[in-house]
């Protein structure tokens, strides 16, 4: 497995992002609070994290929802994934959305998402007047059927 260094400032007092299983993608972010931040139903916040990097060139950090916290709270992230581009020097943010009917409290130290670090591919773009055809063709949304 590719390992890969990257320079971080923790300004918070929480562990780093840390991967919970040695099979992890991704790494649980925990919120940087100075007091608990209420979402009602419907609303997004920004939520702080403590956290800045300087990733290589040619790699992306990409922000996304924990799965526990959207099947048992319905807590998503607004732009998911998120993406933190190599030459961002700022603090991390996480917008939160409560997608559920009650009230959720997000309490400094909460995980509240997961970031993979990944590789990204630039693209110079070939204008042409036609591209190859295939079987699929424009079928677009649901055109493989129900089932």
């Amino acid at each position: 497995m590719e390992r890969l260094k990257v320079k971080i400032i923790n300004k918070s007092h929480h562990p780093m992002p840390a991967y919970a299983t040695p099979g992890s993608a991704g790494m649980d972010v925990r919120a940087f609070l100075d007091k608990p931040v209420v979402l009602g139903p419907l609303e997004r916040a920004l939520i702080p994290t403590g956290l800045y990097m300087q990733l290589p060139h040619g790699y992306e950090c990409q922000i996304r929802p924990r799965s526990g916290l959207a099947i048992k709270n319905g807590i998503s992230l607004v732009n998911t994934p998120g993406t933190v581009d190599s030459d961002y020097r700022g603090e991390i943010g996480v917008i939160l959305i409560n997608l559920s009917k009650e009230p959720f409290v997000v309490n400094d130290g909460e995980r509240i998402c997961q970031m993979v670090i990944t590789p990204y591919t630039r693209v110079d773009w070939e204008p042409v007047e036609e591209i190859d055809h295939t079987e699929r063709g424009d079928g677009a949304f649901g055109h493989s059927g129900v089932n």
